[in-house]
């Protein structure tokens, strides 16, 4: 086994809970385990997987995740669980800590995994809330970290809603000194919040929040897009389409970028509306390996996660 860094951090509900520092760590463990230079074992580890929220690329590649390094999964669903019913939080994370070694939660409500991690005496990840995404940033930055080497003088410009995705991007480029330009809508900018903890990261970063997209992907490195409407915006989809009419990352916008742009989304895609089909498909696009290296990432930070009990084996 490869012995792992301890990042000195109990849960991962942010991209703003590690330093500079150990996100480098991460994404550089999470390229060697991609190449296959290193390896090690979570044998016996099981990480429990409560999402609220409907997934795909996330439950996957955590119970891939974990299967490729030895130790298992198991899904609380809360539609056939004691937690669907009502059962309090402080409850299910203390009874839980008992039987799992780290749970993933994807939620709505931010939170709730705030209150989770005060009772858990176990890890407690971030698979998506409505304020952040952040271990699809890890991701995001591990596939700009491949394609250019580094994050110096970089520009990421994000078109369409201040989502969870954008927040979580702005956080990210605080951290990492990348200029993130976030072109939406009026009424529609990233969390406030948000953008104050940017700030106390690095009072001096690069965010740029504006309402016109081609300004914001003039001579850009990555374009990157998200759905308009999240899950549980459903009601209000129609009203979204026409606000973010003009939104779309299309041919127009790339060519406004520069010529070695890439281009990125979190996936699903709505082909036609935040991006075309013919984007998507380009030979800027990286969004197949951006889903990809959701596997290699979340390995990454189980590792780091679980490094404190694999020093002890």
């Amino acid at each position: 086994m490869s012995k792992i860094k301890n990042l000195n951090i109990k849960h991962f509900l942010s991209n703003s809970d590690i330093s500079k520092n150990d996100f480098l760590y991460i994404l550089d463990l999470a390229k060697n385990l991609k190449e296959k230079k290193c390896e090690f074992s979570l044998s016996n580890k099981v990480l429990g997987l409560i999402f609220t929220k409907s997934s795909t690329r996330t439950r996957v590649s955590f119970q891939v995740a974990m299967s490729r390094l030895g130790g298992t999964t198991i899904d609380l669903n809360p539609s056939t669980s004691q937690i669907g019913r009502g059962e309090l939080i402080k409850d299910t994370a203390r009874v839980m800590s008992r039987y799992c070694d780290a749970i993933a939660i994807r939620s709505y409500d931010q939170n709730d995994l705030i209150e989770y991690s005060k009772w858990s005496s176990i890890p407690i990840i971030n698979a998506l809330t409505d304020l952040e995404h952040p271990c699809q940033a890890l991701a995001d930055f591990l596939t700009i970290k491949e394609e250019f080497g580094g994050f110096e003088e970089l520009v990421l410009s994000f078109v369409g809603d201040g989502n969870n995705v954008a927040n979580s991007l702005i956080l990210c480029g605080a951290i990492l000194g990348i200029e993130v330009r976030i072109a939406c809508p009026k009424g529609f900018k990233p969390n406030k919040e948000i953008l104050n903890k940017a700030f106390e990261i690095d009072p001096n970063n690069k965010i740029v929040i504006t309402h016109d997209p081609e300004e914001a992907c003039f001579n850009s490195n990555i374009l990157y897009t998200d759905v308009w409407s999240s899950m549980g915006e459903e009601d209000d989809k129609d009203n979204k389409d026409k606000s973010f009419a003009g939104y779309s990352i299309d041919n127009i916008l790339l060519k406004k970028a520069k010529k070695d742009a890439i281009v990125l989304h979190c996936l699903p895609a709505y082909r036609g509306k935040e991006i075309t089909d013919e984007v998507i498909e380009s030979k800027n696009s990286r969004v197949f390996e951006q889903a990809e290296n959701r596997l290699h990432v979340q390995q990454a930070l189980l590792a780091t996660l679980f490094s404190e009990q694999l020093a002890k084996e």
